[in-house]
């Protein structure tokens, strides 16, 4: 038996950490998400948070989400992603295809990160109501420019991946699924739900993403996971929030 893949993620939100558990749970991989198994010995908060106090550690991460995976600790989302990658077949073999796909994590993680700070413009630390007026600013360039940019630049990807020509479903690298497919598909979800005005405007200018989106949420193991106890539903403390006020 294998060593065990434990992620230390907060247990109440998608956040980050999603990203990690949909390559999990797409590759049908065995997991311990560490914060949420509060009954269970070693695990819960206290094990989460356990790395942070933890001074033998040479190499101590900054913030959730991290993985352990026997002594390796590693943090940083797309840092995660690209030690599971090979591991969980989500990465081509070739050194190209394994960059490209890097490339492609690393530019979702830049939407992410604008995307939440469409309702924390100035300081996470601060409450959205200390800086709703600065919210509404930051929020009406992401709907208006840097979301479409974003799209448009996965289409172009999609596009031109010759492999989706002779695929059933189509792929950002190559003609099999990856990880930065299903961090694709979570960011087009959680803006969907955060922008639901503007998300579905700008897809209609992207029809490539809205059908690889459409297409991973009915892959057999994703979509056993989407409709479990197991996905923690959208909310308001995540990174993707739905303010009314924010998608007009």
């Amino acid at each position: 038996m294998g060593l065990r893949y434990e992620l230390h993620y907060w247990p109440s939100i998608q956040g980050r950490g999603e990203f990690v558990r949909l390559a999990f749970e797409a590759s049908d991989t065995d997991y311990t998400d560490v914060a949420r198994g509060q009954r269970l010995p070693r695990q819960g908060m206290p094990t989460l948070l356990s790395w942070r106090d933890d001074e033998t550690l040479l190499t101590p991460p900054f913030a959730p989400p991290v993985l352990q995976h026997g002594k390796r600790v590693i943090a940083q989302t797309a840092a995660i992603l690209m030690y599971l990658g090979p591991r969980l077949g989500l990465v081509g073999r070739s050194e190209g295809h394994r960059l490209w796909t890097q490339q492609i994590q690393l530019t979702i993680a830049d939407a992410v990160t604008e995307a939440h700070d469409t309702h924390h413009p100035i300081s996470g630390s601060l409450f959205y109501e200390d800086q709703k007026a600065e919210a509404l600013k930051r929020a009406k360039n992401f709907r208006e420019n840097r979301l479409p940019k974003y799209l448009a630049w996965f289409e172009a990807i999609l596009r031109r991946n010759k492999s989706n020509a002779r695929a059933g479903r189509l792929h950002l690298v190559g003609g099999s699924m990856s990880y930065a497919d299903l961090s694709l598909f979570q960011l087009v979800d959680g803006c969907l739900y955060a922008f639901p005005n503007a998300a579905s405007a700008a897809l209609r200018d992207a029809p490539l993403v809205l059908r690889l989106h459409d297409e991973f949420s009915r892959h057999k193991r994703l979509q056993a996971y989407l409709r479990s106890d197991r996905r923690i539903a959208f909310n308001e403390d995540g990174i993707f929030r739905r303010y009314p006020e924010l998608d007009r």
